[in-house]
């Protein structure tokens, strides 16, 4: 529902959207300029995919294949979902006039890399570790988000859509592999490296 109001507000250039125009323009530029650029590429395939990558791989080499294969085909879907909604809604982005600024697909590629990952991981951390999965994967997520808008690469609403968007994906994808239950509760120190790596 939040993802339909935000595309609606958005496409139709509602109220929403001058809101999140005005607060963009007065954020565009805070912020040390190397620390928010390193946040915004927090969401770059290049940096996402290898977190995602190495969590698969732990998780193959334990034999397992179904969370492993569900957590590639949610990665998969994030261009199949994003690029046609940038495509249909084609909004300028803050700081050019070019258009494909709606959702945006690096906050998208943050949540869902770092989400499948701490889905991955979290059954293997050790009980006390276990928790830090999913919080260091919303704080990866987060600062992504909040690098794009610093920088003057999106919009507020542009992130918010992605993650209204790939957050339903990463529901789906808990509720399609359960964890499996621990044993020995091993593996905590490699699972907790790759997520906050």
């Amino acid at each position: 529902m939040l993802f339909a109001l935000t595309t609606w507000q958005v496409a139709a250039d509602g109220p929403l959207r001058g809101l999140d125009e005005r607060i963009g323009r007065a954020v565009v530029g805070h912020g040390p300029l190397r620390l928010t650029e390193f946040l915004a590429d927090l969401g770059n395939m290049q940096v996402a995919l290898p977190v995602l990558g190495l969590a698969v791989v732990l998780r193959l080499v334990r034999g397992e294949r179904r969370a492993p294969s569900c957590a590639v085909l949610a990665m998969a879907a994030v261009p199949l979902l994003v690029v046609p909604l940038k495509d249909w809604i084609a909004r300028p982005g803050p700081l050019t006039e070019a258009t494909g600024y709606y959702p945006s697909g690096h906050a998208a590629t943050a949540v869902v890399a770092y989400g499948a990952a701490a889905l991955l991981l979290a059954p293997h951390a050790r009980r006390p570790w276990s928790w830090m999965m999913p919080v260091a994967a919303a704080l990866l997520a987060t600062a992504t988000g909040i690098g794009l808008v610093l920088r003057g690469y999106h919009w507020p609403l542009d992130v918010l859509g992605s993650w209204w968007l790939c957050g339903a994906l990463l529901v789906v994808l808990r509720l399609c592999c359960p964890e499996r239950p621990r044993r020995g509760g091993g593996g905590g120190g490699v699972g907790c490296w790759v997520v906050w790596w």
